[in-house]
């Protein structure tokens, strides 16, 4: 049984209603969170487990580049069939998801 992970978001900044509506919109059509809540300042995203689609990946590391949430927690998605295109040096994320 996979074990549910959740992510955080913490201060996201939204430059528009329109923006934030965008943001949780795109959340909610990737199938492998299973839910969505927030407390104070933070947002919490529940996965099913650590397996999503690569389509599902692409969205989240672009939502959160976009809205500068940390992105390096979406490291624990990382697996042998998506190693190689999420670890591409020349990627627009990964210095922010794998520099120090």
């Amino acid at each position: 049984m996979s074990k549910s992970i959740y992510l955080t978001c913490k201060r996201v900044r939204y430059n528009s209603i329109i923006e934030e509506h965008f943001f949780f919109e795109c959340l909610y059509k990737i199938k492998s969170i299973t839910n969505i809540e927030g407390a104070g300042d933070e947002l919490y995203i529940d996965f099913k487990g650590k397996k999503i689609s690569d389509y599902a990946f692409k969205g989240l590391i672009g939502l959160f580049f976009r809205y500068k949430v940390n992105i390096k927690q979406l490291q624990i998605f990382i697996n042998k069939k998506n190693e190689k295109w999420v670890k591409n040096k020349k990627a627009y994320w990964y210095k922010k998801m794998f520099d120090n």
